[in-house]
């Protein structure tokens, strides 16, 4: 067995309860980090939540409008004062969600810090159980400086979510080229 499947074995581990079974989310929307939700089509299209709850920035990793995906776009928020991204990503195992990564980090780290570092960001797919907390967990990684495991650990203590496998590998990924990165600086 590679490391990589060593590794996916223990983040299916954390995703799962004490009988090994995932659970749906039990709410709309749930804030995984400080200012930062993760939330399903519903919670994206409730204006009055959003507006509720002061979100500032939205990025919709399901961007489209087949079934598996979230037909809004940056008209559906006009004059809400609400910034939006758009990402048009699939779930599905094959589909390489990490040339996103980058992209949807940097969107995060600036939602972040508008106004002063008062803004809110909803990262939200169809159901927010596999697009979306993907996209959380690489910026955790990639700007907050978290290993795989404890990124994927932060956004499962706040909410039940799923990434499919190959999410999951991509992650890995991303974790292995951040480890690597980092013991070549520290030569």
């Amino acid at each position: 067995m590679s490391g990589l499947e060593v590794t996916l074995e223990q983040l299916n581990d954390l995703l799962t309860d004490e009988s090994g079974l995932f659970a749906w989310p039990s709410r709309l929307l749930h804030e995984v980090y400080p200012r930062i939700f993760v939330g399903n089509a519903c919670a994206a299209m409730n204006l009055a939540l959003l507006q509720r709850l002061g979100v500032t920035h939205i990025l919709n990793a399901a961007e489209g409008n087949s079934f598996m995906h979230v037909d809004t776009n940056a008209d559906f928020y006009v004059g809400t004062g609400v910034f939006y991204h758009g990402l048009p990503a699939s779930d599905t195992d094959h589909f390489d969600l990490s040339v996103y990564f980058e992209e949807a980090a940097d969107f995060i780290k600036k939602a972040l810090e508008y106004k002063n570092g008062r803004g809110k960001v909803l990262v939200h797919c169809r159901e927010g159980y596999s697009r979306s907390p993907t996209l959380v967990i690489a910026y955790l990684m990639l700007h907050q400086h978290m290993d795989v495991h404890a990124a994927v650990a932060t956004v499962r203590q706040e909410r039940e979510i799923g990434p499919n496998d190959g999410f999951l590998r991509q992650l890995c990924q991303l974790n292995n080229r951040l480890e690597e990165e980092r013991r070549f600086r520290n030569k």
